[in-house]
């Protein structure tokens, strides 16, 4: 009885037309950091220093005028993303779309999805209300002390080899929908269309590649023992700089994270909720 009723206001809560705007607005906030790290890595492009990565892209919003206060708009704004990803772990996915939602394995599938997502959204606005408070540090730097400590035991080396799997299978996955252009079954509208469609692909396509490249450097640091090369995100792109033609590779990343950072705009507007 009691799990009906916190099924039922749950589901109650998605009705409720100014959460879903703010929730959509989390959206738009994840599309700006996006081209804010498309700028970032731009900028690495032509020997300029960053972090190509969410805390480098908050840092980026804090030094700007008024950055203290954009930055807690956007932390409510992924927070209701979060709480939103939260309601659908609970009731299922779309949840404003009463019976369309999925059975079976793919339900399963999809309030697991939604639970991870909830964390990283709220993991996000945790960090830029941080950055507002002026105590903001980088991922990279968190993320390589966090892979050093746990090296140090063999119960540790086994987390980082499963989240690395983790983070491998999540790229993977954006590539697969991004190629597949299966991210259009997300949208209220029918068809991408000819705008759409390509920022569809290649924003999801460009962020797979470098998420796998950040699970494959991790599965080296831990193979190696070299905490640097589990930074995340950042070292993935900074790895790309060092390969043959890095420059150029930087830039094809720089305009896959721009297209997706303006396919977020795209779900902001038009994402099944």
């Amino acid at each position: 009885m009691a799990d009906n009723a916190v099924h039922d206001a749950v589901r109650g809560a998605t009705r409720n037309r100014p959460f879903e705007i703010a929730a959509r607005a989390g959206y738009s906030i994840s599309g700006v950091l996006h081209l804010l790290i498309a700028f970032i890595i731009v900028r690495l492009a032509f020997g300029s220093a960053g972090n190509a990565d969410q805390s480098g892209a908050l840092a980026t919003l804090s030094a700007q005028p008024g950055g203290a206060v954009a930055l807690w708009l956007a932390a409510a704004g992924l927070v209701a993303m979060a709480l939103w990803r939260v309601t659908e772990t609970v009731v299922g996915s779309h949840p404003s779309e009463p019976g369309q939602e999925h059975h079976g394995a793919h339900d399963v599938f999809d309030r697991l999805k939604s639970a991870a997502l909830a964390a990283v959204y709220a993991g996000i606005a945790l960090a830029a209300v941080r950055f507002a408070s002026g105590g903001g540090q980088s991922n990279s730097a968190q993320n390589s002390g966090l892979t050093a400590t746990l090296l140090q035991s063999g119960w540790g080396k086994a987390v980082l080899l499963i989240a690395a799997a983790v983070i491998v299978g999540v790229g993977g996955y954006h590539v697969y929908k991004g190629l597949s252009t299966k991210f259009e079954k997300d949208l209220t509208v029918n068809g991408g269309g000819p705008v759409i469609t390509p920022l569809g692909i290649a924003g999801y396509t460009a962020k797979g590649v470098v998420l796998g490249g950040a699970g494959i450097l991790l599965i080296v640091a831990t193979l190696t023992a070299d905490p640097a090369k589990g930074a995340g995100l950042d070292a993935a792109v900074k790895s790309l700089g060092q390969a043959p033609f890095g420059q150029a590779l930087l830039i094809a990343a720089a305009l896959g994270f721009a297209a997706y950072g303006a396919y977020c705009f795209v779900l902001a507007r038009f994402a099944r909720m």
